[in-house]
């Protein structure tokens, strides 16, 4: 049948050009051009949650990461890219292209409005959209621009266990109880998945099903495969954790250190950055137990990590068997830094009844190992200083990417990649959708970089704003608060932030702290993060002192 078409259509063809008085010589060009035409490519964004800046091997850290190294050794890897230092305002930025300031979701995870999704733009160029993982807000994907979604609504979930209790296992843990997860237009709460359930292989399995459905489809696809770890609770396989059982009983300072050493080796820091100062406690104060205990605690982390990135593994595996590998687009990011807060202290009972890195115990990562995943950066998520908002960005595209191996200095948001994404398909932003008007595009295309050229400098400045942090970039310029204690740094020398230049560069402090109320009084609603969050960030203070599982 499908041959029949395409005979009845080439004939068609033929019969216009033979009327329209085409010479020979113009039809074969016009068929030339028409094979020619370059074919759209796939697009997958790949997004972790809560990562630390240095924890994959190609940054720096020691967790096995094969797959993500292989991605960003043929790929490039971008040092300045930057998220929001929170989960939720952080997501809606990627998808929506604008600050969540301006979509309705910079204060508590709600419905967005006055925006279009990635999903959206690129179905209006040809693409299939799926997304399988982590939304993190009240507007269902399925109703925003995808066409198959798997979709976790909350911010942190059982990794095992996100439903009730199955039978011959403890009860799940959880901090507030189910959240509502959707496949497509159906909606579970809760939900009950099989035994076999684990967040990070389960969001793989639906992204590959999806890709199996449709791979005999003409069409390029979109994937956004938004994973919940290494975010609390700390939860994985044994198998997993075994593998890295002792390795972190050498300490905080010394793991923090060879981090560092391996990313000057690498290029991922420059020699004259000054290594921020480190926060963690000094592991020798620790008895031999709670080394036990730190060392349990961060091997959990990493084999989180590990298994993120085994199932990228498998999803390369499958772009490869499907003949896709050589035509798609791959982004891997985290979603801010690793997290400092002490979970276990928002939970009545976190223990429950299980152990560590099982369905019935909440552990977190708390400040002492957030300090060395951050490595180099002060501070971590909920900040916007870099340790909150700074994350690995790796771009992998083969046979456009010409420069491979690359590293990228550029500073670069989250907002950028509707922005880019645009340019690479030929998409065109709208103005008004869904009887609404569309916010402008806030973003700046990074397409060139991609392309082994300079981009070309920023036009706009960066802006960020979470609870009590905010930062302005303009060039290499930074200005950062905490509350409203600002500082100044240059981003060129210094993106450590261990020099603050206010009392250096007055005139430059009040340049930037100006763009910046500025723009807050056009975009930042009038009140704060809802009383909630000031009472879990009260509740989970971070701890200077001797921490243990309890």
């Amino acid at each position: 049948m499908q041959l029949k078409i395409r005979t009845y259509i080439s004939l068609l063809f033929s019969f216009f050009v033979s009327i329209s008085g085409f010479s020979k010589e113009t039809e074969t060009k016009i068929k030339a051009e028409k094979n020619n035409k370059p074919e759209k490519p796939n697009i997958i964004m790949i997004l972790a949650d809560d990562m630390g800046y240095s924890d994959l091997g190609c940054y720096g850290g020691e967790i096995n990461t094969p797959n993500l190294d292989k991605l960003a050794h043929n790929g490039i890897r971008f040092t300045q890219m930057h998220n929001t230092a929170k989960c939720f305002p952080s997501r809606a930025c990627l998808l929506t292209g604008v600050y969540a300031q301006q979509s309705g979701m910079s204060q508590n995870p709600d419905s967005f409005k006055n925006t279009i999704s990635i999903g959206d733009l690129l179905r209006t160029v040809g693409y299939r959209t799926f997304l399988s993982g982590k939304n993190h807000s009240k507007t269902s994907l399925y109703n925003f621009g995808f066409d198959r979604v798997y979709e976790f609504w909350g911010g942190a979930t059982n990794h095992f266990n996100p439903g009730e209790q199955r039978m011959d296992e403890p009860v799940p843990i959880f901090k507030g109880g189910p959240d509502t997860w959707n496949i497509d237009d159906k909606s579970y709460h809760p939900y009950t998945p099989p035994k076999d359930f684990y967040s990070t292989d389960y969001f793989t399995k639906y992204a590959i099903s999806f890709l199996d459905e449709y791979k005999s489809e003409n069409k390029p696809f979109f994937l956004y495969l938004a994973y919940t770890a290494p975010h609390d609770p700390l939860m994985a396989w044994p198998e997993d954790i075994a593998k890295y059982r002792g390795k972190y009983k050498a300490g905080y300072k010394t793991i923090r250190d060879a981090r560092y050493k391996k990313m000057l080796e690498l290029g991922m820091v420059d020699q004259s950055m000054k290594l921020s100062e480190q926060t963690a406690i000094d592991w020798e104060s620790l008895t031999e137990e709670e080394k036990d205990q730190e060392d349990l605690r961060m091997s959990i982390y990493a084999a989180m990590i590990d298994r993120i990135d085994q199932n990228i593994g498998k999803l390369l595996k499958k772009l490869e068997e499907t003949g896709k590998l050589d035509n798609t687009l791959i982004l891997f990011a985290s979603d801010n830094g690793a997290c400092a807060e002490n979970a276990e202290g928002n939970i009545k009972n976190p223990k429950g009844t299980g152990e560590p890195g099982t369905l019935a115990y909440w552990a977190s990562l708390k400040e002492n190992w957030a300090n060395v995943c951050n490595t180099p950066y002060r501070y971590y998520k909920n900040s916007s200083y870099e340790g909150g908002i700074c994350t690995p960005f790796i771009a992998w595209w083969p046979k456009k990417i010409r420069q491979e191996g690359t590293i990228n200095t550029q500073p670069l948001h989250f907002v950028d990649i509707l922005a880019t994404f645009k340019d690479i398909t030929g998409a065109s932003y709208p103005t008004h959708f869904r009887n609404q008007e569309i916010v402008p595009m806030q973003g700046e295309s990074f397409l060139p970089a991609l392309k082994g050229e300079t981009i070309k400098e920023r036009q706009k400045p960066i802006f960020w704003q979470w609870a009590k942090g905010k930062a302005i970039r303009v060039g290499n310029w930074k200005a950062v608060a905490i509350s409203d204690v600002w500082a100044l740094y240059d981003m060129q020398t210094d993106r450590n932030e261990t020099n603050d230049l206010k009392a250096k560069y007055p005139d430059k402090f009040q340049e930037l702290v100006k763009l910046y109320d500025e723009w807050a009084t056009k975009n930042v609603p009038t009140v704060g993060p809802k009383e909630k969050n000031d009472k879990e960030e009260k509740k989970g203070k971070k701890e200077k002192t001797k921490t243990t599982f309890s």
